[in-house]
Order: structure tokens, then C-alpha cells, then sequence
């Protein structure tokens, strides 16, 4: 399975910026867990640094044609990623248990 530059890239004003496609979105998520139950990078609530390094490695191996790095492709998404999950976990607390007030449930 091969990735063609041309499908998964695009060009803008600060270069080439890289399109991810739902497949490696499955496999970074799946990875990352991975990462986390084997233990060895985590902190805390975290991972610890240079994981990214490791991510790019285990990725390697189960997209070995899509040519992810750490930085700026991993570094990237996973900051997506973080944005759009604070923006649901958000939600999710404002309209569920923990909500506490009127306001905070239509906010």
C-alpha cells in the first residue's frame, strides 16, 4: 500500500502541508495507545520526551509508505488532535454529569 505525494499533500503559503487520510489517523491513535500500555514513555498524565521519535519508529513499521516524522507530521497532528479533543471533552462536561449550572450547560 503506497501513499502518492500528490493525494496526501497540498501547497500554501508556508509550503507543503500534508493531509492525513482516516487511516493514519487510525493508526497514530493506535499507536499512541500502544506507546502508552507498554509504559515506558509515560509521566504522569503524559508522555515523556522523545516519544515522538518512538511514535515515528512504530509507525514505520505499520505504514511503512507513508513517510510520517516526528516533526512536523506527528508534532502536528497530535496538536490537532489535542484541540479537538479538549473542544469535545468541553462539551461532554457541559452537558453532562459535572455540569453544574445553567450557564455552564448553554455554554
Amino acid at each position: 500500500l503506497g501513499f502518492s505525494q500528490s493525494s496526501t499533500s497540498s501547497q500554501n503559503s508556508r509550503g507543503i502541508k500534508r493531509k492525513w487520510v482516516p487511516k493514519e489517523d487510525d493508526a497514530l491513535v493506535a499507536c499512541m495507545v500502544d506507546l502508552h500500555n507498554v509504559g515506558t514513555f509515560n509521566v504522569d498524565t503524559r508522555f515523556k520526551d522523545k516519544y515522538l521519535n518512538e511514535l515515528e519508529r512504530i509507525l514505520e513499521k505499520s505504514l511503512p509508505h507513508a513517510m510520517l516524522k516526528a516533526k512536523p507530521n506527528l508534532e502536528s497532528m497530535i496538536r490537532t488532535l489535542k484541540r479537538d479533543w479538549a473542544i469535545v471533552y468541553d462539551m461532554h462536561r457541559a452537558i453532562g454529569k459535572d455540569a453544574q449550572t445553567t450557564v455552564c450547560i448553554v455554554e
